[in-house]
C-alpha cells in the first residue's frame, strides 16, 4: 500500500535544503558587510561555496532517495491541471537545486578561483579560468538564484493553499511526525 506522507528520510532532506538555499542565497548579501580587500569577504564566499557545493551533494541525495523510495500517491480530488502544476514544480525546483550549484562551479573555475568544501578538500576546476566568461555565466547564476525563490515561493504557497482552503494532506505529509 503506498504511504501516504513521505518518509522521514524525505522530509529531513527537505527541510534542510530548504535551509541550505536561505542560507547560501543570504550569504550573498553578507559580502556587502565587508569593505574590498577584507579577509571576511573571502570568508563569506568560501562559506557561500562549501554550502553550495554541499546543496549539490544532497540535492543528488534526495533524488536517490526519491528514486528509491518514491512519493506518496497525489492527494484526491486535485485536478488533473494540479497534478501536472505539482509535477512540473518540483521538477523545476530539482534542476534549479542543481543548476545553481553547477553554474556556482563553473563561475569559481572562470574565475580561477578554489572550490574549497569548508577547508576539507579541494575540487578540481572542471574549466580552464576565462575572464571573459565570467559575467555571462554569472548573470546565469545570480538569474537562476533568483529563480529559484520565485518557484519555490509558489511551491510554498500552493502548500499553505492545500492545508487551509483545500483541508487536504499535501503540507501535512512533508510536516514531521509529532
Amino acid at each position: 500500500m503506498p504511504s501516504i506522507r513521505y518518509s522521514a528520510t524525505q522530509k529531513f532532506l527537505h527541510w534542510f535544503i530548504f535551509l541550505l538555499v536561505v542560507l547560501v542565497y543570504g550569504l550573498t548579501y553578507a559580502e556587502g558587510l565587508f569593505e574590498r580587500g577584507d579577509p571576511g569577504r573571502d570568508t563569506v564566499w568560501w562559506l557561500h561555496m562549501s554550502f553550495g557545493l554541499l546543496l549539490l551533494a544532497l540535492v543528488f541525495v534526495r533524488v536517490a532517495v526519491r528514486v528509491g523510495s518514491g512519493a506518496p500517491e497525489d492527494v484526491a480530488g486535485t485536478s488533473s491541471l494540479g497534478h501536472w502544476a505539482a509535477h512540473a514544480t518540483h521538477f523545476a525546483l530539482y534542476v534549479l537545486l542543481i543548476a545553481i550549484p553547477l553554474s556556482g562551479i563553473a563561475l569559481a573555475a572562470l574565475r580561477d578561483m578554489p572550490l574549497s568544501f569548508f577547508g576539507l578538500f579541494t575540487l578540481p576546476a572542471p574549466l580552464a579560468p576565462n575572464r571573459a566568461a565570467v559575467p555571462s555565466v554569472q548573470e546565469v547564476h545570480e538569474l537562476l538564484a533568483n529563480l529559484i525563490l520565485v518557484v519555490a515561493g509558489l511551491h510554498a504557497l500552493a502548500a499553505l493553499w492545500h492545508h487551509y482552503v483545500r483541508h487536504d494532506e499535501v503540507l501535512r505529509r512533508m510536516m514531521p511526525e509529532r
